[in-house]
């Protein structure tokens, strides 16, 4: 569980960088197809970012708990915390678009 542990280290690392850039006006790392009807893009930006910020953190707790893997209920704790905080993150995406796209797409 090492290797697994390092690569959501490394994921988390990566989308949490790009989630704080988002949320501070970067939205141009959004694609420009989910923008087309956002007309407050501060906004979005903050809003899109906040819900960006949920997948680094399951990530990130998921891998410290793979750290400490020496069962496989444990194994199974570090995924379900990942799937968990996937799915949280995903509807607060969905959410944001819906809220400030009219829509998903």
């Amino acid at each position: 569980m090492l290797a697994y542990s390092v690569i959501m280290f490394l994921v988390a690392a990566l989308l949490l960088a790009c989630s704080i850039a988002i949320y501070k006006g970067r939205t141009n790392l959004i694609h420009e197809y989910h923008q087309t009807k956002v007309t407050d893009q501060a906004a979005y930006g903050k809003a899109f970012g906040k819900a960006l910020s949920v997948l680094p953190v399951s990530q990130f707790l998921s891998g410290v708990i793979g750290l400490f893997a020496a069962s496989r209920e444990i194994e199974a704790a570090a995924v379900a915390v990942l799937l968990v905080g996937l799915a949280i993150g995903i509807g607060l995406l969905i959410a944001v678009q819906q809220k400030y796209n009219k829509g998903i797409f």
